[in-house]
């Protein structure tokens, strides 16, 4: 009996997750065994493979068995999701993936309406707020009111009907000026043409309206206008139809063509596409030509006067919103209302869960697309960390990124807690702090892309201090305060910035100089970076905004080596260089350019097989015969970038407009990306450097880099700073903001907001150079700091 009592359960025995035969991306038949209601956490080096063990094979596995349990007809609204590329997964539990991703930039979307928030503060105020305006809805800025009245007919029967009038009506909390956005969009008109001029003398100053192309003849040969009189003598009618005219069929030279007003066609040429999306001298325009100004009628709240008018306790649902988060928390503890009192309890819980998480100095009015890539993945963990499930995996990407080392320690806990619920916490990380807790440590590499995708070590952290693998060799590194800093060249004067919590700040950032901007999340360095810094021209931003990119797109297309590598072509051939654009003339015309043939199944998932035709190299075998420097133009994009920048340095296939931007690849630390891989296939740390590189090649003596450790490896770190110091001894003025102390260290000047954040941050708490900020230990980042250095 005793024995009974003591034989473990059969269902105890499953406490492994199982990978065998892993080849997803760059993984090389990674097979590991995972303990489960543990943390583990995965590293190596970026682009060693972790993502895609732990995304792209354990949780994409388990999400697709999870969409399998759904009737065929609901799959059908479902993505379809490809089996990895794996021989036995065992032992998955229910994933939950928590990633860096942006949450959606649409302008009516907010922290609020990300978390559910919003909409219990919607219905607070429909049964508590005085006057009472109406449902829910009357408080949504999402929703505009609407009324109608018409007659319906009713079929009696036997050739009887009857007609009844009907009216409609809804009230929404919209406001109708700005539609919700609480922006309004202004163009200016002297960044789209110069008015002095004529159409028959080239006014337009817009990207791709020239004088001999078609969109500039269709106006002027619309017979609208005067080709020769000056566009500032246009009369109001002629101002008009040049401006805003609704699309027209007109004849030119015997074809029919549209004729529409320049602003409704650059609005939908160029305003409806996704900033990140356009290519650089668009995205330039658009900047330049496109300004955002606070709504007038409703004072940037997004919400009706109607909608304001309704109060609880003298504060209105845009005050409510418009609070940061813990005062919000406060202001809802303080209500008694036993009608309504199952739903305070839960928006109480929501609030505090922001306060715990570290975000309690955001607004629940602040736009989602302004969160940070870490401040947007902990507003994601908000939902999870009062849920009840258990036995669940979640799966993390850099969990810290964009936190203070102040801040490192209340997350780690986070992750903790969700561990000792029972649940399975995998976690993607490079943060040696984050390291530490891990029950289990998986390290990838050793290298990156093709040199990385094997396991390096498995097993505790203490192994992986004595395990001879890069992140082990690095994993003790403490980087000393420079002994010399170099003096600056000049200053760039802020004086009275406000933007967002800045209260009244005046600070001399040094030019010439690598200056980092430290301090807590929310204590308002972007504010005072970002916000404060005039855009001039020479100001150069590279910030977080994440690389999109489809199948199609790859490094050269991206970086801009494809121009010059194209244009070689057509000369050393004698043809166009379009032809060597898979986007393209020289396409193959089965796969149309993508190398593979994707066949829809339905719910089933699709099938991509490799072209027959071209074999997967994505032109027309008469391109292939074109060659230069001896490769044909798929030759040219299977290289790696080191292999390129060998290629293109000298000898016949010397091409120093292609060298260049390899050249700068390489200094990110890229060397080993080829020139075709698709943009889907890269990490993010991979991403942020690819838009560095890019960058470096614009013109400009300041260079505002917002977080560029962000997805990098311990060993990344340091060549970034060797990137840092050249870009700094060439006379450029760098300034960064960065929480990893080995930039810090690094530094020639310090700037420190804080004390706290939101409307405790603000203020600077400290300005000089890394040696003095340890020695003082003031502020919070000088104690991590001098800890960090062993000071």
């Amino acid at each position: 009996m005793e024995n009974m009592m003591t034989a473990p359960h059969v269902a105890d025995s499953h406490d492994l997750i199982r990978v065998h035969g892993a080849r997803e991306n760059n993984l090389k038949d990674v097979s590991i065994e995972i303990p489960k209601r543990r943390l583990t956490v995965f590293t190596g080096v970026s682009g060693s493979g972790k993502s895609s063990l732990v995304f792209d094979t354990i949780a994409a596995e388990s999400q697709r068995l999870i969409n399998e349990t759904y009737s065929a007809f609901l799959q059908g609204f479902m993505p379809n999701l490809a089996r990895p590329e794996v021989d036995v997964l065992d032992g998955l539990t229910t994933a939950i993936t928590v990633d860096q991703q942006r949450m959606g930039s649409d302008p009516r979307s907010t922290v609020g309406t990300a978390t559910d928030a919003n909409a219990m503060l919607r219905i607070l105020f429909s049964r508590l707020g005085t006057p009472h305006i109406g449902p829910p809805a009357a408080y949504s800025f999402n929703v505009a009111s609407v009324s109608a009245s018409g007659g319906m007919t009713i079929d009696r029967g036997a050739d009887k009907t009857r007609t009844e009038k009907v009216t409609f009506s809804r009230t929404g909390g919209m406001c109708t000026h700005c539609e919700g956005r609480g922006t309004v969009s202004d163009i200016d008109l002297t960044q789209l043409f110069d008015d002095s001029k004529s159409l028959s003398e080239d006014p337009f100053t817009i990207p791709t309206y020239t004088g001999d192309g078609w969109v500039v003849r269709v106006i002027a040969e619309s017979g609208f206008f005067d080709k020769e009189k000056p566009i500032r003598k246009y009369t109001k009618k002629e101002r008009h139809d040049f401006l805003y005219r609704e699309p027209t069929k007109v004849k030119i030279n015997g074809v029919n063509l549209t004729y529409e007003g320049l602003i409704p066609k650059l609005q939908k040429s160029f305003l409806s596409k996704d900033r990140e999306s356009m290519q650089p001298h668009i995205r330039a325009f658009v900047d330049r030509a496109v300004t955002f100004a606070r709504c007038p009628d409703c004072d940037g709240t997004r919400l009706s006067e109607l909608a304001r008018s309704s109060r609880i306790d003298k504060i209105n649902i845009a005050d409510a919103c418009s609070m940061e988060i813990r005062d919000l928390a406060e202001w809802v503890r303080k209500l008694k209302e036993p009608s309504v009192a199952p739903l305070l309890t839960k928006l109480q819980h929501t609030l505090d869960s922001f306060v715990e998480i570290g975000l309690g100095y955001l607004s629940l009015d602040r736009a989602s697309g302004t969160l940070s890539g870490g401040e947007a993945q902990r507003t994601k963990m908000i939902r999870h960390l009062g849920s009840s499930l258990t036995d669940v995996t979640y799966v993390f990407d850099e969990p810290t990124i964009g936190l203070h080392p102040h801040d490192i320690q209340r997350m780690n806990n986070l992750l903790l807690r969700l561990r000792d619920k029972g649940n399975t916490v995998l976690v993607v990380e490079h943060k040696p702090e984050t390291i530490a807790i891990a029950d289990h440590v998986v390290d990838l590499g050793p290298g990156a892309g093709t040199a990385g995708g094997t396991v390096c070590f498995e097993g505790t952290l203490e192994g992986l201090r004595g395990s001879d693998t890069v992140t082990g060799r690095h994993l003790g590194d403490r980087a000393a305060v420079k002994e010399t800093v170099r003096k600056a060249t000049g200053t760039l004067a802020i004086r009275g910035a406000t933007a967002n919590n800045l209260q009244d700040v005046d600070v001399d950032i040094p030019l010439g100089v690598l200056t980092v901007v430290t301090g807590v999340a929310g204590s308002g360095k972007s504010s005072l970076v970002h916000g404060s810094i005039p855009a001039e021209e020479g100001v150069v931003s590279v910030d977080q905004t994440p690389i999109r990119g489809s199948r199609r797109s790859n490094p050269a297309t991206y970086t801009g080596l494809a121009d010059p590598i194209r244009k070689a072509f057509a000369k050393a051939n004698g043809v166009k260089p379009a032809l060597f654009s898979a986007n393209s003339e020289g396409a193959c015309p089965t796969c149309n350019g993508a190398g593979v043939i994707y066949t829809d199944l339905a719910i089933m998932q699709s099938v991509a097989t490799t072209c027959e035709d071209c074999e997967g190299k994505r032109f027309e075998a008469s391109v292939l015969e074109y060659r230069f420097g001896g490769r044909d133009i798929s030759e040219v994009l299977a290289m790696s970038v080191t292999e390129a920048e060998e290629f293109f340095r000298a000898g016949e296939a010397r091409t120093p407009a292609a060298h260049r931007i390899l050249e700068r690849m390489a200094d990110v630390g890229l060397g080993y990306l080829t020139l075709g891989q698709p943009l889907t296939t890269l990490s993010g740390g991979e991403r942020q450097r690819l838009k560095l590189a890019t960058h470096m090649g614009d013109k400009g003596g300041v260079y505002v880099l917002d977080e560029p450790t962000t997805g990098l490896h311990l060993a990344d770190v340091e060549q970034l700073l060797g990137l840092l110091d050249r870009l700094v001894d060439s006379g450029k003025s760098v300034i960064v903001i960065e929480h990893h102390q080995a930039v810090m260290a690094h530094a020639d000047w310090i700037i420190d907001l804080g004390p706290g954040a939101g409307h405790d941050g603000g203020r600077i708490v400290f300005e000089g150079t890394p040696a003095d900020l340890v020695a003082e230990r003031s502020t919070l980042t000088g104690e991590h700091l001098a800890a960090y250095v062993g000071g």
